[in-house]
């Protein structure tokens, strides 16, 4: 694992740290590639039951590093970028079939802010931002942004803040729909880690299929989710948190569910 990557596995959560701080944990070649690496380790792994993406230091993550496009020995080119840099990242996040956080410490701009949209829950601190700042170099929201942002706060909305670039702060993107929650930046840690145990400690199985489904809402028309629901309802059935979820509720007890 490169050092622009950083993995900690805690209590069945998969911690992984954008690590370039001094860049506001921009990506370069080696981080994208190291960050692939990273959320196919906590796909594969069954100790990782949840997933929280992180950034060090005072950003979330200011998208691609402009040193990197702009000199032209290290430069891999846009298309290399979008196909082997960024579009592998967000379609593991939505295939993964493990609930995935995005913990948003500070700004998120440009491919940052869309890596951020593509996850399962968005949490904020107070002080963090989202910027769609393509449009102030001359480009078009890339990483998904022109797909799950209009799905996230409607088109009309998402539109003018990819044209006009402008800086969405943690609270207007909560009331706006863009994000979950945004907490108080003395509690976002602890927040953060509640959240992501209690994800790691839920039925794995029956929460990859409720993200399967949400994925194939986007696409479906009404009769192809019935038939999706009731295809994922009996797999959700036949796993042993199911019998245990059950079990627990006539026995009034928590229950214990161990993710098969």
């Amino acid at each position: 694992m490169s050092e622009s990557i950083l993995l900690d596995i805690k209590d069945g959560v998969g911690y992984i740290k954008l690590n370039r701080p001094d860049v506001f944990n921009s990506f370069n070649k080696e981080m994208a590639i190291a960050m692939q690496d990273a959320l196919d380790y906590c796909r594969n792994s069954v100790e990782v039951r949840a997933i929280v993406i992180e950034g060090s230091g005072k950003a979330f993550c200011a998208g691609q590093d402009i040193v990197e496009i702009t000199t032209p020995e290290i430069n891999p080119g846009l298309k290399s970028i979008l196909d082997n840099h960024y579009n592998p990242i967000i379609s593991r996040i939505r295939t993964i079939e493990k609930p995935i956080i995005a913990a948003v410490n500070g700004v998120a701009a440009g491919a940052g802010a869309n890596i951020a949209l593509a996850c399962d829950v968005v949490v904020a601190k107070d002080n963090a931002s989202f910027i769609q700042a393509f449009s102030k170099i001359g480009l078009i929201p890339d990483s998904a942004g022109t797909f799950f942002l209009p799905r996230l706060i409607g088109f009309q909305k998402a539109l003018a803040l990819s044209m006009l670039g402008d800086k969405v702060s943690a609270e207007e993107a909560e009331k706006m729909g863009m994000i979950y929650k945004q907490v108080p930046a003395d509690e976002f840690e602890e927040v953060i880690n509640k959240l992501a145990l209690k994800l790691a400690n839920m039925p794995t199985k029956a929460l990859g299929l409720i993200k399967k489904a949400f994925n194939k809402s986007m696409t479906n028309d009404l009769e192809e989710q019935l038939t999706l629901e009731s295809k994922y309802q009996i797999e959700a059935s036949e796993t042993e948190d199911y019998a245990e979820g059950v079990a627990a509720f006539i026995e009034k007890r928590r229950p214990t569910f161990k993710g098969k």
